[in-house]
């Protein structure tokens, strides 16, 4: 996977920085694995604005992928790697042997026509689905659950992975892409490897325009409103708005979200780097 820098032949395009696409076999989705998906705009079901600066973007169709991966023992053939519209990765289309087709996110260093397993049995390898006891110490994985059975959760963006670092007992200690340590039950699943397409972080728009295919409205700085619109808003001239913060007050930056009385904070061994 490589990035494409184009020539500055007009001003939309002098820093645009775009992902190539040579490694995608398919240009259409499976059939049986696409639906419909409609967009809010931004807007409930009452026709309100609950969310600022979202509507318009290209019309996509959703794609089903299985996060899962409860086929356990049914082995499946990649039949083609393709782009999703609603994710930073690429996602991959398994035929099973038994005839049924499915998409999983697409790992990084998977070729089309390789053979992938998952369930307890399989072998440690990329794009192979197995629970974290059965992971040797020190692979990289991703698409990790949190609850076994519940579909992957961690790890899914492109390029991210987590590295199972030791096991205690029932759990596993995993080191996710944020830096945090925690432990997860060794009876979750996860997928060998990491997640392909990492040269995403690298991409630029180069335009406005291209923001808007994306759905993005533009977003109005809260410096630049009036003291009734935003904590930040008003002052003679260009002021600076004092301390960042949100529009209901609360401060944007430094400021802990997360509830103290939350019950997972037990299994985090190590909090994230700031």
């Amino acid at each position: 996977m490589a990035v494409r820098k184009l020539k500055p032949v007009t001003p939309g395009q002098r820093h645009k920085i775009i992902g190539a696409f040579d490694n995608i076999t398919a240009s259409a989705p499976e059939k049986s694995l696409v639906t419909g998906k409609r967009n809010s705009g931004g807007r409930n079901s009452e026709g309100k604005m609950t969310m600022r600066y979202i509507g318009g973007g290209h019309k996509r169709k959703f794609r089903f992928i299985d996060f899962k991966r409860n086929k356990d023992g049914v082995p499946a053939t990649v039949k083609a790697v393709e782009y999703d519209p609603n994710r930073s990765a690429r996602i991959a289309l398994l035929y099973y042997a038994d005839g049924e087709k499915r998409y999983i996110i697409a790992p990084n260093g998977i070729e089309v026509g390789q053979t992938i397993i998952s369930g307890e049995t399989a072998a440690p390898e990329i794009g192979n689905a197995l629970p974290l006891s059965a992971i040797p110490i020190g692979t990289v994985v991703h698409n990790i659950e949190l609850r076994p059975g519940q579909g992957a959760a961690i790890a899914r963006s492109a390029g991210s992975f987590a590295q199972l670092t030791s096991k205690e007992g029932k759990y596993a200690i995993i080191k996710l892409p944020s830096g945090e340590t925690r432990k997860i039950l060794a009876s979750c699943k996860a997928t060998v490897g990491s997640v392909g397409n990492s040269d995403h972080a690298l991409e630029r728009s180069g335009k406005a325009g291209r923001s808007r295919w994306l759905g993005r409205r533009p977003r109005n700085r809260g410096v630049a409103m009036n003291p009734v619109d935003h904590p930040m808003g008003g002052g003679e001239g260009r002021s600076s708005g004092g301390h960042p913060r949100s529009r209901k007050g609360l401060y944007a930056k430094g400021l802990k979200t997360r509830s103290p009385k939350k019950q997972s904070s037990k299994y985090i061994i190590e909090r994230r780097k700031k």
